[in-house]
């Protein structure tokens, strides 16, 4: 299929009333993205020489949402109609021989169907996407001749009690000539029911012009579902969250039960991956080869290693977590944790900006912040490191081999050297020398010589 050059401009100038909030109703999240930022991606899908998006409601609030300066942005001061929208765009656009307008509350529209549509339109025609629909209300109705050509389309406050029996409607999506675009918008006129420059009467001028008209039809309905109230969000959450679990079981991941899955981002798995229920992966999720993630986990922005196993109620957000790793239960990993591979972090562990070395184990209750600790490291039950004097951040070291006992305090900054032990219930304040055992009872003692106990063999 050869592209086409185009231009797409989104209408998203919609307060949304029916949502009943302040918040703009394309910035509605869907999939932990707001619905605006589906519909531009499938704009970039289409690669249009110019795209616009007509905002309107809530001010400078819709385009400060959005870093991206592939966007024309335009104003819409006073919300008068779809044609009235488009009106704000035409001096805009690019010389493209095809204009696709979008609209910024239907974001489950496939980027195929859009070039379907783009496809028709590129031999001249006006192209309108329908679908048919068993209860039409709300929606305009596609207006045929008897020789099935389109003629027009009369929005529902206008149709006669015939017309409204029609099934086939207007999605709102279509594609013009955009050489005839702004003739066609001069001569708008807001003779309805509404009093609005309504984009859908370009229909009837298209057909008195000798224009054809044509309609392509959505591949699925729910491509055309738009977002006008929050029952109607739901529904599209769970279109989309059905289509990303088919997806991800077409990849060969083991999914406990799709229906209880949710992807706010996207997520890319390795082979022999399993998840369990009511899991929640939220921005670049990365999981690799066969690892298993228990239930009631949520996994933000972070990039797990082959053969990891995540326990169920862990929280990781911002990490990167080695091979053969075990996580959890109840564990939260915060942005900046590195873990190398077979670390065991376990129930009720906190790491945060920290780095931990190769087959070191946190097992219990312990709170690890702006450290760097080392290989084959043990932290008792318990272990803080103090890493905040009320002002400032520090940071703690801990060397490789080193025995932390339960109940510690480490009060940064502070290093405690390769193969040290820290006796349980110790609070340090000071560097503690590689190879000997530091403890404080009262006050902070170390005592030379003293040799960690042997595991004895049996």
């Amino acid at each position: 299929m050869s592209q086409v050059l185009l231009n797409v401009v989104i209408l998203a100038a919609g307060k949304g009333t029916r949502m009943h909030s302040e918040l703009p109703k394309v910035l509605h999240p869907l999939a932990g993205r707001p619905l605006l930022a589906h519909v531009l991606e499938t704009a970039w899908n289409l690669a249009p020489a110019k795209t616009c998006v007509v905002y309107g409601y809530g001010g400078n609030a819709v385009p400060q949402a959005f870093a991206d300066n592939r966007v024309q942005w335009v104003e819409q001061k006073e919300q008068k109609g779809t044609g009235h929208a488009l009106m704000q765009a035409a001096p805009h656009l690019a010389d493209a021989p095809v204009t696709l307008v979008l609209l910024g509350d239907v974001p489950l529209i496939a980027a195929e169907t859009c070039r379907r549509v783009v496809q028709q339109a590129a031999h001249g025609q006006v192209v309108v996407l329908t679908i048919d629909k068993d209860n039409p209300a709300g929606y305009g109705r596609i207006l045929r001749e008897f020789g099935g050509e389109v003629c027009g389309i009369v929005e529902e406050k206008d149709a006669t009690p015939e017309q409204r029996s029609i099934r086939e409607i207007n999605t709102g999506i279509m594609a013009l000539p955009t050489a005839r675009l702004g003739t066609w918008l001069q001569r708008l006129r807001p003779n309805n029911a509404q009093g609005e420059y309504y984009l859908t009467d370009v229909i009837a001028m298209a057909v008195a012009d000798g224009v054809r008209v044509v309609t392509v039809h959505a591949g699925h309905q729910h491509e055309a579902l738009g977002i006008n109230s929050k029952t109607d969000l739901a529904q599209a959450e769970r279109i989309w969250q059905r289509q990303s679990a088919d997806a991800l079981l077409a990849q060969g991941v083991t999914l406990a039960d799709p229906a209880r899955l949710d992807v706010r981002g996207s997520l890319k798995s390795g082979r022999d991956v399993s998840i369990d229920i009511n899991c929640v992966f939220e921005g670049e999720v990365e999981l690799g080869a066969g690892v298993q993630v228990g239930a009631h986990c949520v996994i933000r922005n972070s990039r797990i290693g082959a053969g990891v196993r995540i326990q169920p109620y862990s929280h990781i957000d911002g990490a990167e977590v080695g091979d053969g790793a075990i996580i959890g239960p109840y564990a939260r990993l915060r942005p900046g944790t590195q873990l190398a591979g077979q670390v065991h972090i376990g129930n009720f562990v906190e790491i945060k900006n920290s780095a931990v070395g190769t087959e070191s184990k946190i097992n219990h209750l312990s709170y690890v912040g702006d450290s760097t600790v080392g290989s084959k490291v043990n932290i008792g039950a318990g272990t803080i490191t103090c890493n905040y004097d009320g002002v400032n951040k520090h940071r703690t070291v801990i060397g490789d081999n080193a025995f932390i006992g339960s109940d510690t305090q480490l009060v940064a900054p502070v290093t405690v050297g390769d193969g040290a032990t820290i006796g349980a219930g110790s609070t340090i304040t000071r560097d503690a020398p590689a190879g000997e055992l530091t403890l404080s009872r009262g006050r902070q003692t170390t005592i030379s010589g003293w040799k960690r106990p042997q595991k004895k063999e049996k």
